[in-house]
């Protein structure tokens, strides 16, 4: 696909991601996860992807980007919460596109459905976090107007030390 020249884009389509995505969905957080230089941290699996986004209780949502008949890439995503706006926003945890698909408008696919998904729903944020050692993803980001929290560090807690913080 890196070879087209702007004007033989291939066409991108977005749509939900299904039941039969979930070994796609898997396969690209994989991906994901090795491309940030952690591939030893997933340990999630389809199931859990399954009760994620189709279970009783969904808690995200995924779309998937197509070129042709190929899944090139995904989105995954849920609804946080703004107590200064009073209204619910989108968080996107992860977008992720293969490098054969890098440069023909995926990217850009996927956060216009996540931005018309948002202003459907009546969100007036649509926020996530980028490694700040990934400069082509900021670029791509700052290009179509997404602003830096310069002055908002990320903070985790995780495994023990929720554990430890949690007992009485």
């Amino acid at each position: 696909m890196s070879d087209l020249s702007a004007s033989e884009l291939p066409e991108v389509r977005i749509v939900p991601a299904t039941r039969a995505d979930l070994p796609a969905v898997l396969t690209f957080v994989r991906e994901l996860a090795a491309y940030e230089r952690s591939p030893a941290e997933v340990v999630a699996t389809e199931a859990d992807f399954d009760a994620a986004l189709f279970g009783q209780r969904p808690v995200a949502e995924a779309i998937i980007a197509w070129i042709g008949h190929e899944r090139v890439g995904f989105a995954l995503f849920f609804h946080n919460f703004s107590t200064w706006t009073g209204r619910r926003g989108l968080y996107l945890e992860d977008l992720y596109v293969r490098a054969s698909a890098r440069g023909h408008g995926v990217g850009r696919a996927l956060l216009a459905a996540l931005a018309r998904t948002a202003v459907e729903r009546g969100c007036p944020r649509l926020e996530w976090v980028a490694l700040d050692w990934n400069a082509p993803a900021i670029a791509f980001y700052s290009a179509i107007g997404a602003r830096r929290l310069e002055d908002w560090e990320t903070f985790r807690l995780e495994g023990d030390a929720v554990r430890k913080l949690a007992t009485p």
